[in-house]
């Protein structure tokens, strides 16, 4: 490092004599760019090995939003993709029909699969439920998160059948699992913290999130490191969403207590051993109307539909 930039303050990348971009706090070490994104896509690699996620042979649906999570995570599995013997990926992004949120993102997922040449699709509530979003929520605008929810998880395990996936991917990150566990606490929910039912059953196509152990912060500079950040709109719904909470609540905790999210994550593992052979949810069955696997007589999708008239 040079005597300038030690008078400047400036730190150093651990790992080189470059200037450091980024302070990872576990292990705590500065990167320069090309360092954070080999640490970056190495942990991620590491993720998917410790829990067997991906196989020779799989045929890998990732879940494309067009925002900054699906992003980061089809760029690292195009870059990790050689190193898997006959693995492949196919993008599915959901258009729900959110006026001035979703076709921006929709254009952003189109152009990123087509520069990196990878198989993509889009579905849309529209032409499987006869109406999008929007239009659904008109007068339940306070229950977005769980309606859209209900119907996104039925959208997306359909195409990722009809396009013969394996695995589902999805960009859920260390935030967003942490902010999970701490909602379905307050919420009492034991089957949801304990269990995923998408990886337990059969009866369903098992879903993977490499990202789980990287968090919102490292996923930003990771695509600003690599020219992919783009600013796109948010959600007009967040606003009505306990997430929306629970997530300002888990961030200032973070800063104050570094670890808080990661000791989440554990919580939820240990709950699940300690409830290991036990029946915390009722048996899956399937649907008498559309012949879907759930745990009741009708499945929350029909519930729903129902309820629309």
């Amino acid at each position: 490092m040079s005597d300038d930039k030690v008078r400047s303050g400036m730190k150093g990348c651990d790992c080189c004599r470059e200037p450091a971009v980024a302070r990872v706090r576990e292990p705590d070490r500065y990167f320069c760019a090309t360092h954070f994104a080999g640490f970056f896509e190495d942990r991620v690699a590491r993720t998917i090995q410790n829990d067997n996620m991906i196989k020779p042979g799989d045929r890998i649906a990732l879940a494309l939003s067009g925002g900054k999570d699906s992003t980061a995570l089809i760029l690292v599995l195009s870059h990790l993709l050689p190193a898997w013997e006959n693995v492949h990926l196919v993008a599915l992004t959901i258009d729900e029909g959110i006026a001035g949120y979703r076709d921006e993102t929709v254009r952003a997922a189109l152009e990123l699969t087509t520069a990196l040449g990878i198989e993509h699709h889009t579905v849309s509530f529209q032409d499987l439920f006869g109406n999008n979003l929007d239009t659904l929520l008109v007068g339940r605008e306070r229950a977005a998160c769980t309606v859209c929810g209900i119907l996104r998880k039925k959208v997306l395990a359909g195409a990722a059948e009809r396009y013969g996936a394996t695995k589902i991917a999805t960009g859920h990150n260390l935030d967003d699992e942490a902010q999970s566990v701490l909602m379905n606490t307050l919420r009492g929910d034991l089957p949801r913290l304990v269990r995923d039912a998408a990886q337990e059953n059969p009866c369903f196509i098992p879903r993977i999130k490499p990202l789980s152990l990287t968090s919102e912060k490292e996923i930003a500079i990771y695509l600003m490191v690599n020219n992919a950040w783009k600013v796109l709109p948010e959600c007009p719904y967040t606003r009505f969403a306990l997430r929306a909470e629970v997530r300002g609540m888990l961030t200032k905790l973070e800063y104050r207590h570094p670890g808080t999210m990661l000791h989440l994550i554990e919580t939820k593992k240990k709950i699940g051993r300690y409830c290991a052979g036990a029946q915390v949810s009722e048996p899956i069955r399937r649907c008498r109307e559309c012949g879907d696997p759930c745990s009741a007589d009708l499945c929350q999708v029909c519930r729903l539909q129902h309820s629309f008239g």
